[in-house]
């Protein structure tokens, strides 16, 4: 494992303990799009369905435990523990826009017709989509907490890093994974506009990022 993988999967996983974070110390959920957890909680299940037949190493497998248990605790803890402070209205992003092209995609280019590859490929085109309900929540509030934007952030630079990662193996290894991959750029393109407003909103102003809302 290279520096880029290991940075990747720290601000991944710091992503999700500051939205968890978050929830529980505010007891709310405002703000925080349920739809996009909902998705991230199936890129995981989905993912990691080997994690009982395939053994890699204990740090791969502690990783999938943490990563699975996190997400459906975030999922809980919005549609259960604080629903009565989640945002349903504004959370309307729709989420079969997200599903079916996935689904259709990891039918159609895969490395093998498998349930688990497909399954495995899913995952991967649903990550690079799945944050479009929360960022499309924040377009239509016109406005996101600082420490909503640092959970973004910190999800934005887990896959930025992750590319960086994809980089050093085919330098190193000539490893090339062109789904990975490929959805990965596009999954940080989606995060490049709200890099440039987390700098200069969040970052040199110390508080809400707020958005034009169009009339």
């Amino acid at each position: 494992m290279n520096v880029f993988r290991l940075a990747g999967d720290v601000s991944h996983l710091l992503a999700i303990i500051i939205l968890l974070i978050k929830i529980w110390k505010s007891r709310s959920c405002a703000g925080i799009s349920g739809k996009s957890q909902v998705l991230f909680a199936l890129v995981f299940t989905t993912r990691y369905l080997d994690l009982f037949t395939i053994f890699i190493s204990p740090y791969n497998t502690v990783m999938k435990v943490v990563f699975l248990a996190l997400s459906y605790a975030t999922v809980y803890m919005i549609y259960m523990r604080f629903r009565n402070t989640f945002d349903s209205e504004n959370d309307s992003f729709r989420v079969e826009f997200l599903l079916v092209p996935a689904v259709c995609l990891s039918l159609l280019k895969n490395y093998k017709f498998t349930p688990v590859e497909v399954l495995w490929t899913f995952s991967i085109f649903l990550e690079s989509v799945a944050i479009l309900p929360q960022l499309f929540m924040i377009t239509k509030t016109g406005e996101a907490e600082s420490i909503t934007t640092h959970y973004l952030f910190f999800l934005g630079m887990y896959r930025a890093l992750y590319i960086a990662n994809w980089l050093w193996r085919y330098h190193t290894e000539g490893f090339f994974d062109q789904i990975a991959v490929v959805a990965g750029v596009v999954q940080t393109i989606f995060y490049c506009d709200f890099f440039y407003l987390y700098v200069t909103k969040v970052l040199r102003e110390r508080g809400k990022m707020t958005l034009p809302i169009p009339v």
